[in-house]
């Protein structure tokens, strides 16, 4: 399999590598003034880690593997307390580099880690997740989760490159991997259609590491968020967009203490989103109806039952709000998002009663 290659703009422009075996573009991301490399890596992938390191050092730097807790259990502020005093230990300095090894959670923590420490230095990403590679790790945004709320606390900082190893997919449980297809399914529905005719002619080849169509999908959803990203940054306007489905999806990730799978969450936002729109008379029911369909085929929720007026409040501080305001990206047609503000309390409850099994 070649590999591919997806350009993110921006005042830091940097490359997503997309492929297998291509661990031998990770020295030139790292760069020739870093000395020392610290390997942030999830606990449970030393032998994805052990590649990475290997690489580090024959191209001759000081490699330093930092093993950190699986999952959302890495992105706590102890574990990163714990990561600024490994920096000091081992004297890493400004040119020194950050390498993160892992699912999104790892490479949101390793990428704040570089940003914070001595007030940034350089990151690299090596995603070996699928959501990893089509969300976390491309887009800039670092950060850990606080008790009040999922991403709060953390900072824009683009990474130096991201490496995408296909192979690594195959290695992920059926049910993670499921997760990560929620965020393709998304890029389809907020502006490349053809991802859903992907998944339309081929939901089980998509629900698959192996399918014939992932590195096109994954290709396909990088680019969707690179150009997004390459535009805004720093999430002035546009850049809102990738938060389709998302403003639901963190208020059902906090009620289940972040035990919830994100795609899961994600998918049923999306679902959310769409019955909003429609009742707000901005999109059709049959488009409605391709959201439940095609999340479904995969594998995906379409449903959720719990404590609206919980889950209200949550969404309050959703990023997006403007004070005690909400404001949702909906969609006015497939590949046509747009923002709903403010809109009244019942219409909200309405749109959540369509989603109960």
């Amino acid at each position: 399999m070649t590999e591919g290659r997806v350009h993110v703009g921006g005042a830091d422009p940097y490359d997503v590598v997309i492929g297998t075996g291509v661990l031998g573009e990770l020295p030139a991301m790292v760069g020739d003034r870093a000395r020392s490399v610290a390997v942030v890596h999830a606990r449970g992938l030393p032998e994805i880690a052990r590649p990475v390191c290997g690489a580090l050092e024959r191209a001759g730097y000081a490699v330093h593997a930092l093993p950190v807790p699986d999952g959302e259990a890495a992105k706590e502020i102890g574990v990163l307390a714990g990561l600024w005093s490994s920096f000091a230990r081992l004297g890493m300095t400004r040119t020194d580099a950050v390498v993160g090894v892992g699912g999104g959670a790892t490479t949101d923590l390793a990428g704040f880690a570089a940003a914070s420490w001595l007030r940034g230095v350089r990151a690299v990403l090596v995603p070996t997740t699928l959501l990893g590679m089509v969300d976390a790790a491309v887009g800039g945004k670092t950060g850990i989760n606080i008790p009040e709320g999922k991403n709060l606390v953390g900072a824009f900082h683009p990474p130096a490159g991201v490496l995408c190893d296909l192979a690594t997919l195959m290695t992920m449980p059926h049910e993670d991997y499921i997760s990560g297809l929620a965020e393709i399914v998304k890029a389809g529905f907020i502006a490349d259609p053809a991802i859903l005719g992907l998944v339309e002619d081929d939901p089980k080849g998509a629900a698959s590491p192996d399918g014939p169509h992932t590195r096109e999908l994954v290709e396909r959803a990088v680019r969707v968020k690179a150009e997004v990203v390459s535009a805004d940054l720093r999430e002035s306007g546009l850049r809102e967009i990738l938060n389709y489905g998302h403003t639901l999806a963190h208020a059902i990730e906090k009620a289940e203490e972040y035990r919830f799978r994100h795609g899961h969450a994600v998918a049923i936002g999306m679902v959310y989103a769409a019955e909003l729109a429609r009742l707000a008379g901005r999109l059709p029911a049959g488009d409605v109806r391709r959201h439940r369909d095609v999340l479904a085929s995969v594998g995906l929720p379409v449903s959720y039952a719990a404590d609206w007026p919980g889950l209200r409040e949550t969404m309050t501080i959703d990023k997006k709000s403007r004070g005690r305001t909400l404001r949702f990206v909906v969609l006015d047609g497939i590949g046509r998002p747009g923002r709903l503000e403010g809109p009244d309390e019942e219409l909200l409850a309405a749109a959540y009663r369509e989603i109960a099994p």
